[in-house]
């Protein structure tokens, strides 16, 4: 553990970031967990695309908040858009 304050306080912050970061990082993986599985189960596309939509804001906001980089978020938001507009095309 650190012996000067202001890192003893960087610290403690550190602490509640990562949590913060783990919880958003969670929310992600569930949401396009759901789109996918949606896909799988053959629900209409509506439902699918709102359930896209609910993803793509959560990578968004992971991107803006510093939790993921630019890129990451671009390529999983296009694959998960490639795969939508596959099954809307069958």
């Amino acid at each position: 553990m650190a012996n000067i304050k202001s890192a003893k306080k960087r610290a403690k912050q550190m602490i509640v970031k990562r949590e913060r970061n783990r919880a958003r990082k969670s929310s992600i993986k569930s949401a396009v967990k759901k789109v996918l599985d949606s896909l799988e189960r053959g629900d209409d596309i509506a439902s699918v695309k709102v359930l896209l939509r609910e993803a793509e804001a959560k990578l968004a906001r992971a991107q803006n908040k510093g939790t993921m980089h630019r890129n990451t978020v671009s390529r999983k938001v296009s694959r998960l858009a490639k795969k939508v507009a596959a099954e809307e095309k069958k």
